[in-house]
């Protein structure tokens, strides 16, 4: 079942979490919905955006279960709400991480956008969110501090 243009339920509840454990990662109704706005607002204006290369969801929906199982993850992620996704275009090679960031960042509504780790010049994927009605355009670098996550304001580092 197609969720928007490019991209399918099975592509955006697929978790390697959840098949190592054996846990469904079926979407309620509700979250299949946030699902296709996160998809029609974000991912696919920004596959469009950047001239239509395909871009990786490493990371979309993770229901609770599947997210109590998972390193780091917070217990109010947007991805449990089916809100979130992570994206990574260095897979294909077309456009950039930073790419994705930046036209987020300038073209996007969004609830959060995080520069997941990597450098000062590349992020390692970019973490978005939608929130209908609530996209406050909180804007984040994540970096590792003595093993740990911590978020800062983009613009501080």
């Amino acid at each position: 079942m197609n969720l928007s243009e490019h991209v399918t339920l099975a592509e955006v509840t697929k978790n390697n979490t959840a098949s190592k454990y054996g846990i469904d990662n079926t979407p309620t109704p509700e979250h299949t919905e946030n699902l296709k706005l996160v998809l029609n607002n974000i991912f696919e204006k920004v596959r469009a955006g950047l001239g239509n290369n395909p871009i990786y969801i490493s990371c979309g929906y993770r229901g609770a279960a599947v997210n109590a199982k998972t390193k780091e993850a917070s217990k109010t992620s947007y991805h449990c709400f089916g809100k979130a996704l992570d994206l990574d275009a260095d897979v294909f090679g077309k456009v950039t991480n930073k790419q994705i960031f930046d036209y987020v960042r300038a073209n996007c509504e969004y609830a959060e956008l995080i520069w997941e780790y990597g450098t000062t010049s590349q992020p390692d994927w970019v973490h978005v969110a939608f929130d209908k009605g609530k996209n406050v355009k909180e804007t984040l670098r994540c970096m590792s501090v003595n093993g740990k996550p911590k978020y800062i304001p983009f613009d501080l580092y």
